[in-house]
Formats: structure tokens, C-alpha cells, sequence
């Protein structure tokens, strides 16, 4: 990659970003304990909890940063801890000393998802009024813990985990949203959709959720372990029909919706369930925070700043062509901030897959902003671009993002590499591995979507 401060000064923007969403650093500054007595402060939002009248705390958790998550508990509440467990990414974990830590598969479940939601379900069935559960909750919780539901018939026919990971697989390549992806996990999981409140009752819980959702809609966040869910079986087969991919899923998963919305497979648990009197639900963080915290250290590279959305939702390459748009008319005319301007958005882009190449929406994003450079290059001239996920993971691959600049066009075009030709095998990994413009920071510890800045200079 072209040895330029401007790529640079993305970096730096971006991971300023990730510092403001560190987990361990929003817990041990939001989290106190007094004596018996433990205060949560969040924003304007004071919660109290008598420890005394616990006999028992275990700490339960999923997601890509849960494991951030459990060393503050840890270190706040120590010897307190009585047990725990949390499922994390493969290389995900943390240096604890209580909470057990089980690595399992994302984006696509393994053995090891179910594994996490046995053994969960093996601790709750000595859980009491006397009991504290805390569950630590972020981005990823969905593939990494799982139950599957038994799908009444002859005998009983339980979804089995090859069942899970097609259907996750048709649902990634279909271009869904994670809001729809989580409606169908819901309705086929045993702990999702407030289920692990109805698993863990009648012991109170308290639930740290890290947003990872556009939106932190907290029935969206790991498809809402703890929250009521106001999905239902007809939402799901929604999902299915909407995207025409009933040929695609196995024939168990389509009988099990089916079963569902006839009534005979019971509902995941409603707003107003007795279950949830004793569930405190509490946003630790979100992408805001990280945009905001971008916006200030972009200011303090010189740059005037706006940030322009928490909410960037669509097709990767429509959004790339929008960024461009706005790019050109900032070098332009000074259209959104005057040079030099740095832009800032985030969200949670989708992409529908077409070829059979490698990347992450982050990557093809990227990729899509540099192959519009094709068309009047001139008109962006001094524009640099990063694209990048919080949790240092973009698809499948060891990259965070990709960055795209005219010098990084220039230098492919010199390597004999057409940016078009990789975009069209949705293969942005393996132009960027080749052309050395892929930002690799590895696993950040926390997720809260992704970040996307423009430098117009």
C-alpha cells in the first residue's frame, strides 16, 4: 500500500472509534461497588442491586466482545462471582480468572454454539429467587450460542446443526437484514428471542447488551436472548417468502416454520411475560459513542468534521456510490464541510452475493468506491476512504476493512489488477491481499457494526 498520511489519518480516526466502544473501559467506568450495594450509572440512568440478597451471582454471556465484557465484571465483583460461562469468537477471549470461556463458530454456528447453550442451560437448572444472573450480551451471540427446537412429528425431529448452518448460510447470501436473519433464528432456537430469561427464571437478571444493530433495537442485538420478542412464526415465513429461498433451506427448518405459524410449536416469550419482572435490560454502548469519538479525533487531525449517520443501511455498493457522490461534490463545492473535510457514517451494510470470491461487506464496500474511480478519476483527486468493522472482522476473513484512495487505484492498474473484475466475484479480499490495502487490527474486543470515513483534502 502507498506510504500516504492520509490513509494514515483514516487509521487513526477509525481507531479512535474503537477505543471509545472497549468494553472493559465503558464497565469500569459505568460500574461501582459499594459495600453490598452495586450502582450501574449509564447516561442518566441509575440502577441499585442489593447484593446481600443474592446467595449466588453467575455471570453467563455471548458475543464478540463478551469476553472484554466478563474481565470488568470480574475485577469489579471478584470473589463474589459463585460461576460462569460465555461463548466467544475463535481468538476472541480475554485473561480471566472465574468465567469459563468457550470459543465457538461465527458467522455460521459450530458444535461448540451448542455446546455453550448446554452447558448454560445445565447451570440454570439450579438457579432460585436467591440467584443473580448476569449475562453479558454483544454482536455475534446469535452464532455463537444456540439451542435448537424439536420439530413435533413421528417421533419428534430435532433441527440438527448441519440444518442451522444452511440455513445461516442462505440467509448471508440473500441479501436479508440482520433484524429479518434474526426473526427466522428466533423461531428455531430455544434460547433466542427471550428464551434464555424463560431457561435462567425465576432468578433475576441483569443484562449487559453491547449494540452491534442499527438502531440498538435490543430484541435485534445476539436476536435478543433477553428481551420479549415481537417477532412471531408469520414473520419468519415472511422472511422466507420475501426472498424466495423456501427451495434453498432444509426441508426440517420449513416444516418447523410452517408448524409455527399453525400453532403446534410454541411461541417465543411476549412483551408483558411474568417471566420478564425480574430482567433488567441495560445498553452498555453503541455505535454513536464510536462516531463520536471519531468525529472528535478527526477534528484534531485538522479536519472539519461531520458525521453523518449511526444508520447507513443497504447494499454495499450503493452505499459506496453515494459516499463517492457526496465525495465529489465536497471536493467540489464544499458541499457537506470545506477542505479538508472528513465525513463520517456507520451501519450495517448487506451484501447479495454473485460470484464466489472472499471478503466482507466492509471489503466489497471499499472495493465498490474504488472501481468508481474508473469514471473522471480527477474528480477525486485528494479523496481517501476506509470502510472497516469495529470487531477487527469483516465476513469471513482476518481483515477489518479496506481503504481506497486514487494512488491505490493507480498502484492496481500498475499490478495489472481490474478492480471491476474482483467486484464481480464479490473477491475484494484477494485484490486487496495482492495490492496490500487491507487494514488488519485483529480482534478488537468489542463489536458495535462498522465505520466508514471520508477525507477530502
Amino acid at each position: 500500500m502507498p506510504d500516504n498520511p492520509y490513509l494514515n489519518h483514516l487509521e487513526q480516526i477509525f481507531r479512535a472509534g474503537l477505543l471509545r466502544a472497549d468494553p472493559y473501559q465503558m464497565f469500569i467506568d459505568h460500574l461501582t461497588l459499594e459495600g453490598d450495594v452495586l450502582k450501574v450509572q449509564f447516561e442518566d440512568e441509575l440502577r441499585v442491586f442489593d447484593l446481600s440478597r443474592f446467595r449466588r451471582i453467575v455471570i453467563l454471556g455471548a458475543g464478540k466482545a463478551s469476553a472484554r465484557m466478563a474481565q470488568a465484571v470480574e475485577d469489579v465483583l471478584g470473589e463474589r462471582i459463585s460461576a460462569g460461562l460465555i461463548a466467544v469468537k475463535y481468538g476472541y477471549t480475554a485473561d480471566l480468572r472465574i468465567v469459563r470461556q468457550m470459543e465457538a463458530g461465527h458467522p455460521v454456528p459450530d458444535e461448540n454454539s451448542l455446546r455453550a447453550a448446554r452447558e448454560a442451560a445445565a447451570l440454570a437448572a439450579g438457579l432460585d429467587e436467591a440467584t443473580l444472573v448476569i449475562n453479558l450480551i454483544s454482536g455475534g451471540g446469535s452464532a455463537l450460542f444456540e439451542g435448537l427446537i424439536e420439530v413435533p412429528g413421528d417421533g419428534g425431529v430435532a433441527l440438527t446443526l448441519a440444518d442451522l448452518q444452511q440455513t445461516t448460510q442462505v440467509l448471508l447470501r440473500c441479501g436479508a437484514e440482520i433484524q429479518e436473519i434474526n426473526c427466522l433464528r428466533k423461531h428455531l432456537s430455544t434460547v433466542k428471542g427471550g428464551q434464555l430469561v424463560r431457561l435462567l427464571y425465576p432468578a433475576t437478571t441483569l443484562n449487559f447488551i453491547l449494540s452491534d444493530v442499527i438502531g440498538d433495537r435490543l430484541d435485534a442485538i445476539a436476536s435478543g436472548l433477553t428481551v420479549p420478542d415481537s417477532t412471531t412464526f408469520a414473520d419468519a415465513q415472511a422472511v422466507i417468502e420475501r426472498y424466495a429461498i423456501a427451495d434453498q433451506l432444509p426441508a426440517t427448518v420449513g416444516r418447523a416454520i410452517a408448524l409455527g405459524v399453525a400453532g403446534q410449536i410454541p411461541e417465543t416469550p411476549k412483551p408483558g411475560d411474568p417471566i420478564f419482572e425480574r430482567s433488567h435490560n441495560l445498553l452498555l454502548g453503541s455505535l454513536y459513542n464510536s462516531l463520536l469519538a471519531a468525529g472528535e479525533a478527526a477534528r484534531a487531525l485538522g479536519y472539519n468534521t461531520l458525521v453523518l449517520t449511526s444508520q447507513l443501511t443497504g447494499e454495499a455498493r450503493e452505499l459506496a456510490k453515494f459516499l463517492v457522490g457526496l465525495a465529489r461534490d465536497t471536493q467540489k463545492r464544499q458541499l457537506a464541510a470545506p477542505r479538508p473535510a472528513c465525513l463520517i457514517a456507520g451501519g450495517e451494510s448487506t451484501v447479495t452475493l454473485r460470484g464466489s470470491g472472499r471478503g466482507g461487506r466492509n471489503q466489497e464496500m471499499a472495493l465498490a468506491f474504488l472501481c468508481e474511480m474508473k469514471t473522471d478519476p480527477a474528480t477525486l483527486e485528494g479523496v481517501y476512504f476506509l470502510s472497516a468493522a469495529t470487531d477487527g472482522s469483516d465476513g469471513p476473513t482476518d481483515a477489518a476493512g479496506a481503504f481506497a484512495a486514487l494512488p491505490l487505484y493507480q498502484a492496481a492498474l500498475q499490478q495489472g489488477l481490474r478492480p471491476e473484475d474482483y467486484l464481480k466475484n464479490n473477491d475484494a479480499y484477494t485484490f486487496y491481499q495482492a495490492l496490500g490495502g487491507l487494514l488488519k487490527t485483529g480482534p478488537t474486543g468489542t463489536n458495535v457494526c462498522d465505520l466508514q470515513i471520508v477525507l477530502i483534502v
